[in-house]
């Protein structure tokens, strides 16, 4: 489980194909503190720690996870998003996060209003995920509250923080990101389907 809140960014410094794997090494400040087999969100993906050197650490994303997720479009020196397993008994600054992408969302509008940022989103809604306003959202592993709700598309609004210290600062139009919808509202919604 994880929270939503992003740790720190890792810079890819190694990618690497093997069979359908993709072997991916990052540098962070956080490498020293991690483990073996340890539990780490990249963008918003739960992926297991499985080799360490010096200040760099690898995990490797399955075919399966590169088809749903942005990690198949990183390139060496790109930046990811962090945040290393919640601990128990900590509190919950964002929302439930499980590290299990929903789909993949596009940016397809960027704002600035007055020293704060809003970004809209837009996804296939055939999925059958929503989003309720003021409702949660996690985008590449940021918890965010949801804002201008609608059928295939959301906003959310950065503050300055969220935009220096995240991967927000880098997105463009047609930048590809990671979306999971709130957990609770997705149980929500497949017990209203059962219904029907």
């Amino acid at each position: 489980m994880f929270t939503g809140i992003i740790e720190t960014l890792g810079e890819v410094k190694k990618l690497e194909k093997e069979g359908g794997n993709l072997h991916i090494t990052l540098a962070s400040k956080i490498t020293k503190e991690l483990k073996i087999d340890q539990s780490v969100a990249h963008n918003g993906v739960c992926l297991t720690v499985v080799k360490i050197a010096d200040d760099s650490y690898t995990v490797t994303a399955i075919e399966e996870t590169l088809e749903k997720t942005n990690l198949n479009d990183l390139l060496e020196g790109d930046l990811v998003n962090l945040e290393r397993a919640m601990v128990l008994g900590a509190r919950l600054d964002g929302h439930i996060v499980q590290g299990h992408v929903d789909q993949t969302g596009e940016c397809i509008n960027i704002e600035e209003r007055d020293g704060s940022w809003f970004f809209t989103f837009s996804y296939d809604p055939t999925q059958n995920n929503v989003t309720i306003e003021k409702g949660s959202i996690t985008i590449d592993g940021t918890s965010l509250t949801v804002v201008d709700s609608q059928k295939n598309s959301f906003s959310v609004a950065i503050i300055p923080y969220t935009y220096e210290h995240t991967r927000f600062g880098s997105y463009i139009l047609g930048t590809r990101v990671n979306l999971e919808f709130d957990v609770i509202g997705k149980y929500v919604s497949r017990l209203l389907e059962l219904r029907d």
